[in-house]
């Protein structure tokens, strides 16, 4: 562990760290893990013993920012982790078992400056540009899918069950209970819990929060999904295409913002219920897609996803109950204020949440601080689609595929022997799949978006990346 300058470098009030301290005492605690996550969303872990707690809260703990994926380079290494006593749980336990809690970590430079490559303090940053704008709260509500295999050594899934499966097909019922309660005693709640379409793919839909939480949800529940199912000796994969043929798995992201208490998105007399906030906000995520899909849809495996017939999105549009759509607005409950708000399909399982929820929350702000006019709805099946129709409409998809500038990264990862570029049959790159607004097509509105970037910063990533969670 690398050592810094003691300063005191607290970034929360004296009272919860006096609370966190309570309760290690309380509940007998043996190790505290402090989590923080790389640039690429994995997940990083070191555990301290209760005697370091204070010096932990209030100091932080140093550590090799060069080891660190997206981080600093060597000549400057030295980072700080801060825990968030806010974000204090127990870990899932049996009676018996050692007890161990975990927080969830701010990075920091040795001066206490918060560290900008920290994807956190991105997300933060973006929260301050939306109370910066008069709103309090953006809502996000993921819908991370997933598959369970017999192991990790391939793709043999469990069962054949499909959508809402509740037969013998469906393999995995106690599994994903038993997931259910390590979720909750972790404080984190859970709305759905089902099969999904594709065979031994599940679906365990936590309840909406703040983005800031959710984004610390997800990084546990993707842990505690994969820890649970290696107890029970399978293997689980947010990996967004496993298996060819079969649907992938998304991260269908359901999104408002509130003002006052209320939902800035809900109109009652438009037609569509939606504000002229909501529609600039829908907007923004609209034109700045291919931006940020970068972002949402890291990984080359996520283009295997994002491609027509398998209810993953592939043109730029909006409507409210098509599933084809990027975006649509969900119409379980017309005309009901709290349950208004936008769904963007394209995310993927095995993205960095959050960049993701920093990135789609800056898209839609700068729609609103810029006006953006939302198009008109698209209610067709948007895959059945032919070619003449899709420019008739505005969506436009370049049957070649990607151009040759988006596989230039690709090619030098390739060059250092740390990755290829796709072939024509791993339907991306130079294939005959038509990515669309994702990466291919010319945008519905032509993009301008200089302050955009410049307010997202998202940090460039010094290695290439080869493989999805």
């Amino acid at each position: 562990m690398a050592q810094v300058e003691s300063r005191n470098r607290a970034t929360s009030s004296e009272e919860s760290r006096r609370e966190v301290a309570r309760r290690i005492q309380d509940e007998g605690v043996a190790f505290v893990l402090l989590w923080f996550t790389d640039l690429e969303g994995h997940l990083k872990s070191f555990a301290i013993t209760p005697a370091e707690l204070e010096d932990a809260l209030d100091d932080g703990m140093g550590f090799d920012g060069s080891s660190i994926t997206g981080f600093n380079a060597i000549e400057e290494s030295d980072m700080v982790a801060i825990p968030d006593p806010g974000t204090f749980q127990l870990m899932p336990h049996r009676e018996g078992e050692t007890k161990v809690a975990r927080m969830i970590c701010d990075i920091v430079t040795p001066d206490g400056k918060p560290y900008e490559g920290d994807p956190r303090y991105v997300l933060r940053r973006a929260l301050e540009r939306m109370r910066g704008l008069g709103f309090e709260t953006f809502n996000v509500g993921p819908e991370l899918e997933y598959f369970l295999f017999r192991d990790d050594k391939g793709t043999e899934p469990l069962d054949e069950g499909g959508y809402f499966a509740m037969t013998t097909l469906d393999a995995a019922s106690e599994l994903r209970q038993e997931t259910v309660a390590a979720l909750e005693s972790m404080g984190i709640p859970i709305e759905y819990v089902h099969h999904e379409v594709g065979p031994s793919q599940h679906e365990i839909d936590m309840r909406y929060a703040p983005a800031l939480d959710m984004a610390d949800y997800t990084v546990t529940y993707r842990l505690i999904v994969k820890e649970i199912a290696k107890k029970a000796g399978f293997h689980a994969t947010f990996m967004p295409k496993p298996i060819f043929g079969e649907n992938g798995s998304g991260m269908h992201t359901h999104q408002s913002l509130f003002a006052d208490g209320r939902n800035a998105f809900f109109d009652t007399d438009d037609e569509w219920h939606l504000s002229d906030a909501g529609k600039a906000f829908i907007a923004g995520q609209l034109r700045h897609a291919r931006e940020i899909a970068a972002v949402f849809a890291q990984w080359v495996n996520s283009y295997k996803r994002l491609v027509p017939g398998y209810e993953a999105p592939v043109y730029v549009a909006w409507s409210r109950r098509n599933r084809s759509a990027l975006i649509r607005i969900p119409l379980y409950k017309p005309g009901s204020e709290q349950a208004t708000r936008a769904e963007i399909r394209c995310p993927d399982p095995a993205c960095n949440p959050y960049l993701t929820f920093a990135a789609l929350l800056h898209a839609g702000l700068e729609g609103i601080e810029r006006g953006y006019e939302l198009p008109p709805p698209m209610e067709t099946n948007l895959y059945h689609l032919t070619a003449e129709q899709r420019r008739e409409r505005g969506l436009r998809a370049r049957p070649e595929g990607a151009r040759a500038a988006h596989l230039r990264p690709l090619r030098r990862a390739q060059a250092q022997g740390v990755g290829r570029v796709p072939r024509p049959a791993d339907g991306v790159g130079d294939g005959s799949v038509p990515l669309g607004a994702l990466g291919a097509g010319e945008p519905l509105v032509p993009p301008r978006a200089p302050s955009f970037r410049a307010a997202v910063r998202v940090p460039v990533v010094r290695e290439p990346a080869v493989s999805a969670s």
